[in-house]
């Protein structure tokens, strides 16, 4: 056999097309860029189940409606706006340390007696309240009772100069009401995180 008849076997190399530009270089492929829904569902964590949403949702209305009994009963404003988000935060999220009773009730106590002292010191204004605010929240971070919540009963206090002699009273009273609906409520339902994590 001559050789221009011998058959060349082995593989062919790979040919690597050209880019527009006419680089030969192979080109990887980058990863894909997650979904925008996924994007916009952030990394909060997963929904509650549809029955732990229906009791949470059912015991913070139940204790927020009995304050609003008692107040129409004794005919004082035991609702405050500062109690409703208190509400929300013992029964959905029952382990952060705002939820626990040290924070809920010193908490409101605390702002209470700042609220009381900056009326007195300022008198009643918007700028007056706003001070009242700030400095509730620093009693409360170095008392380490943080409420946030709290901080909008100082609000309340300088804007609408409730008498302390009944406002007070009623706010411990209500807020450990809160605590006892949270502890009530952790336990009525099986696999429930139970409340509170501490009470004090």
């Amino acid at each position: 056999m001559s050789t221009d008849e011998i058959v060349d076997t082995q593989p062919a190399a790979p040919v690597v097309p050209l880019s527009p530009s006419g680089d030969s270089r192979v080109r990887t492929r980058t990863r894909s860029r997650p979904r925008f829904s996924a994007r916009l569902a952030g990394r909060a964590p997963a929904p509650p189940s549809p029955g732990a949403v229906l009791h949470n949702i059912s015991a913070a209305t139940a204790v927020l409606l009995v304050l609003v009994a008692i107040g129409s009963v004794i005919h004082e404003p035991v609702l405050i706006p500062p109690l409703a988000a208190s509400a929300a935060i013992i029964h959905c999220a029952p382990g952060l340390p705002l939820a626990q009773p040290r924070s809920v009730i010193a908490g409101h106590l605390l702002c209470s007696a700042v609220g009381y002292a900056v009326l007195a010191a300022a008198g009643s204004s918007p700028w007056a309240a706003a001070l009242a605010a700030g400095i509730g929240l620093a009693v409360m971070t170095v008392a380490r009772t943080p409420h946030s919540p709290a901080c909008a009963t100082g609000v309340v206090i300088v804007l609408n100069t409730p008498r302390p002699a009944t406002f007070v009273p009623l706010l411990v009273g209500s807020a450990a009401l809160l605590v006892l609906a949270g502890w009530a409520a952790s336990y009525a339902r099986p696999r429930t995180p139970r409340y509170p994590t501490y009470w004090w």
